[in-house]
């Protein structure tokens, strides 16, 4: 992708130096026992192993603030902490207790200080205020709802639209919404009408939810889904009024189907993911007929699990 090409005013032109271009993958095998041709687009390479880097560095580039705030469940509090220690700044991440600990450790590793939170006492926003009043020369960064963080996930959407017409549909993760309205953002500033659709776990169901009620619904606690990424009280604000205009439709996946995703990307691609990662993978095992046929491209979104819960899941435990 040509940065010269994009139109999206909250994206740093330094961001393509930074980032990785994503690993697009055809799956042969997958595509047989899918009943579907698949593209696999694999943010798993990405730096810090997921997507969220692209966001938390067009961030990171944009803010002027010396300390960065945010909470994570793992993926975007390593990216953070990265972007963060390359360009000198202080950050901070506020993480749940039960978060997978390789997360844990890699926030730690990049430099950056972790809070823990138990979510069934305290929320992360709630600890986030806390901390905020603490740093008031901290910048409060959103994982989704922000417009340097939707716009920096819509750099895989500018890249996916050069070979948008080879495909029908793309499908990717959602948890706070950050990935599915930045896809749409950068589809849409490509000129490209390429079909979005969501994949969520069905115990954290709010975004699927939200669209069938035509309101934002939040869920009353972080759902304990096997998808940690997705473990939202909802989906953010900025991100809501995307999606409910852009996304064609989000598919719930239940948990063993999530749990048969990892399988079939280690058996069939050769590719380790994460839960969430796999979930645009669950999406065509959870509604095979609305995919049937279909020339679809499955974004997975990140590789960083746990290898005790990795072996367990390949084992089928």
């Amino acid at each position: 992708m040509n940065p010269a090409c994009h139109t999206l005013p909250d994206l740093h032109p330094d961001l393509w130096a930074c980032i990785r271009p994503t690993t697009l993958m055809e799956a042969p095998r997958l595509s047989r026992w899918l009943g579907v041709e698949v593209l696999l687009a694999c943010e798993t390479f990405q730096h810090t192993g997921s997507f969220k880097f692209r966001a938390a560095c067009n961030l990171a580039l944009q803010v002027a603030h010396p300390h960065v705030l945010t909470a994570s469940s793992g993926n975007f509090g390593q990216a953070l902490a990265c972007a963060c220690q390359r360009m000198g700044k202080q950050c901070t991440v506020v993480m749940p207790d039960t978060s997978a600990r390789v997360k844990v450790e890699a926030v730690r590793e990049y430099g950056a200080t972790v809070e823990p939170v138990d979510v069934r006492v305290m929320s992360r926003a709630a600890r986030v205020e806390e901390l905020a009043r603490r740093f008031p020369e901290a910048f409060v960064a959103s994982a989704y709802d922000d417009p340097f963080v939707i716009a920096g996930n819509a750099s895989l959407g500018l890249e996916l639209a050069d070979v948008a017409g080879r495909l029908d549909a793309v499908i990717a993760p959602v948890g706070g919404g950050g990935l599915t309205s930045g896809l749409i953002t950068g589809l849409c500033a490509a000129g490209q009408g390429l079909a979005v659709f969501g994949a969520e776990p069905a115990m954290a169901n709010d975004a699927a939810r939200s669209l069938r009620a035509g309101q934002l619904i939040r869920n009353d606690q972080e759902p304990q889904t096997i998808a940690d990424g997705a473990r939202n009280i909802g989906v953010g604000v900025r991100n809501w009024e995307i999606l409910r205009r852009g996304i064609r439709a989000i598919v719930e996946v239940p948990e063993e189907a999530i749990r048969e995703a990892v399988r079939l990307l280690f058996t069939g691609a050769n590719l380790k993911a994460e839960p969430t990662g796999a979930l645009a993978v669950g999406a065509l095992l959870a509604a095979p007929e609305r995919f049937r046929d279909h020339r679809v491209c499955c974004v997975i979104s990140g590789g960083n699990v746990d290898p005790s819960v990795y072996c367990e899941i390949l084992a089928g435990v």
